[in-house]
C-alpha cells in the first residue's frame, strides 16, 4: 500500500483512539485530511517544490504509528543536549513524550504536551485562539500534520516573563521500526513583553529510515522577543519536512536560526506574518552538506503593516554531489510603507558535481520602501588561499579557515553561548579540522 493510502486509511483509527473525536478539533482534522487526500504529497510539478523530489523517500514502507514505547538512557543521548547550561527539556521518543528525559519544572511557565492542551478543558481557550490559525490550510503536508496532530510541545509564556533558561525540544527516533513516519506539532505563544530562547532538534539513533513531518506555530505578542534555533544534524537516512509559521504583533522581535548539517532530504518552510508596526524579523541559516544530501530552504516574509524590518542571511557550503535550494520571498503589501527588507544568500561549491538552485524574490506593492536581495555562487578565493599558504598555513587548514569565516556572520548572532560553542564544534567536524577555538 502506498504511503498516501496508508495515511488516509489510518485516519479513522487514529481519531477513534483519542478522546476529542466529538469536539471542534474533529472538524479541523477532517477538513485537513480531505485537503491532503485531494492534493497528496507535493511533486516537482509544483513551483514551490520544483527542485525537491520526495519520490525516493515515499518508496519506504513507513509505519504511521510507533508500536512500542522505547526507553533511552540519558548517557546514550547526552551529546545531543546543551550540557553546559541548565535548560528546560521537552523530550519525545518515537513521537511519544519521555517524562524520564524531560525536565519541565518551571516557575510561572505553561509548558506541557500538545496531547494535554488539545484534550483538557483548561487549555480550550488558548487552543481555540491559536491552534491552526496561521498554519497553512492549503499546503498538503501541513494539512497532513494537522489531521494527525496530537503530540508535541505546548509552550505558553505569560506576559512580562523573561524565561531564564533555554527550552530544548528534542525528538528522538530509536529505529525500533523498520521505517517510521512521525508528525510532531508544536504550539508556542509568547506573551507581551516576554522573552524566550528555544532550541529544537530531531535526531535518529540508528540508520533505519525516518520521515518527520513537523509543524510549529509561534505567536509573538506585543514587544515579545523570541530566539528560535533549529539544529539539523541527523543521520543520512533521516528525512525532515519542517513547517514553521510565525505571527508577530507590534514591536516584537523574532529570530530563527537554522543549522542544516545532516539528514538525507531536508525541507525547511519558514513563514513570517506581520500583524503590527515596528516588527523585526530575522531569518539566518547555515547549510554544510556533502555526499548526496539535499537541503531546501523556502522562506516567506509577508510585510502587511508599516515601519517593519526583516533580515535574511543564508550561507551554504556544498561538497561532493550535494544539492542546495534557496527560495526566499519578500512580499510587501500596499499598506506596508516604510518597510526595510534585506535578503542575502551566499553559496560555495567545493566540487563540480555540487548544485545550488537559488531564487530570491521580491514582490512589492508599496512605494516608500527599502528592499534589497543578493545571491552569490562561487568557489573559495584562490588569492586568499595562496596568501594564507605563503604564511605557513597548510592548504587544508587554510581552506577550513576560509569556510569557517564564511559562516561566522550567522553564528556570531547566536545568543546562547553554549549553543554557539556546540555549533562551532559541528562546523569544525563537518570541515574535517580541529579549529582550536569557538565561534
Amino acid at each position: 500500500m502506498e504511503l498516501k493510502e496508508k495515511l488516509i486509511s489510518s485516519f479513522m483509527a487514529f481519531e477513534e483512539k483519542i478522546a476529542d473525536v466529538n469536539t471542534d478539533l474533529h472538524e479541523i482534522r477532517t477538513s485537513a485530511i480531505k485537503n491532503f487526500e485531494n492534493k497528496g504529497f507535493p511533486t516537482k510539478k509544483e513551483e514551490a517544490w520544483k527542485y525537491t523530489s520526495l519520490n525516493a523517500i515515499l518508496k519506504n514502507d513507513f509505519s504511521v504509528f510507533a508500536k512500542n514505547e522505547n526507553a533511552i538512557e540519558f548517557a546514550e543521548v547526552k551529546k545531543y543536549f546543551l550540557n553546559d547550561v541548565d535548560t528546560y527539556k521537552v523530550i519525545f521518543i518515537d513521537g511519544k513524550f519521555s517524562s524520564y528525559l524531560s525536565s519541565t519544572t518551571h516557575d510561572g511557565l505553561d509548558v506541557c504536551l500538545m496531547s494535554s492542551a488539545l484534550t483538557k478543558p483548561k487549555y480550550k481557550m488558548v487552543i481555540d485562539e491559536y491552534f491552526n490559525k496561521i498554519a497553512s490550510k492549503e499546503e498538503s503536508l501541513t494539512s497532513l500534520n494537522t489531521a494527525f496532530s496530537l503530540e508535541g510541545a505546548y509552550v505558553n509564556i505569560p506576559r512580562s516573563k523573561v524565561v531564564e533558561k533555554p527550552i530544548e525540544i528534542i525528538y528522538f527516533s530509536t529505529g525500533s521500526e523498520a521505517a517510521l513516519m512521525t508528525q510532531p506539532r508544536n504550539l508556542i505563544v509568547v506573551g507581551e513583553n516576554s522573552h524566550v530562547q528555544i532550541v529544537e532538534r530531531h535526531q535518529s539513533l540508528n540508520n533505519n529510515p525516518v520521515l518527520t513531518n513537523s509543524v510549529t506555530e509561534i505567536f509573538a505578542q506585543k514587544r515579545a522577543i523570541v530566539d528560535y534555533y533549529k539544529v539539523q544534524n541527523d543521520l543520512q537516512t533521516a528525512n525532515l519536512i519542517d513547517n514553521t509559521y510565525i505571527a508577530q504583533k507590534q514591536d516584537s522581535h523574532v529570530s530563527v536560526h537554522t543549522f542544516s548539517f545532516g539528514g538525507n532530504i531536508t525541507r525547511n518552510n519558514l513563514n513570517f506574518y506581520h500583524q503590527g508596526e515596528h516588527i523585526d524579523s530575522t531569518l539566518k541559516g547555515i547549510t554544510i552538506i556533502g555526499d548526496k544530501q539535499h537541503v531546501d530552504h523556502y522562506t516567506l516574509v509577508q510585510h502587511a503593516t508599516p515601519n517593519c524590518e526583516s533580515h535574511q542571511n543564508y550561507k551554504t557550503i556544498l561538497n561532493d554531489s550535494a544539492t542546495g535550494v534557496f527560495n526566499g520571498k519578500i512580499f510587501v503589501e500596499k499598506e506596508a510603507q516604510k518597510t526595510d527588507a534585506f535578503q542575502q544568500n551566499n553559496n560555495i561549491l567545493l566540487t563540480d558535481k555540487a548544485t545550488i538552485n537559488a531564487k530570491p524574490q521580491l514582490e512589492i506593492f508599496a512605494d516608500d520602501v527599502k528592499c534589497s536581495h543578493g545571491c552569490t555562487i562561487g568557489q573559495l578565493d584562490e588569492n586568499a588561499m595562496f596568501y594564507m599558504q605563503q604564511r605557513g598555513i597548510p592548504k587544508k587548514e587554510a581552506k577550513a579557515l576560509l569556510m569557517y569565516a564564511f559562516t561566522s556572520e550567522v553564528t556570531s548572532s547566536v545568543k546562547i553561548p553554549e549553543l554557539k560553542a556546540k555549533i562551532a564544534r559541528i562546523i569544525a567536524d563537518k570541515l574535517g579540522v580541529n579549529m582550536g577555538f569557538d565561534l
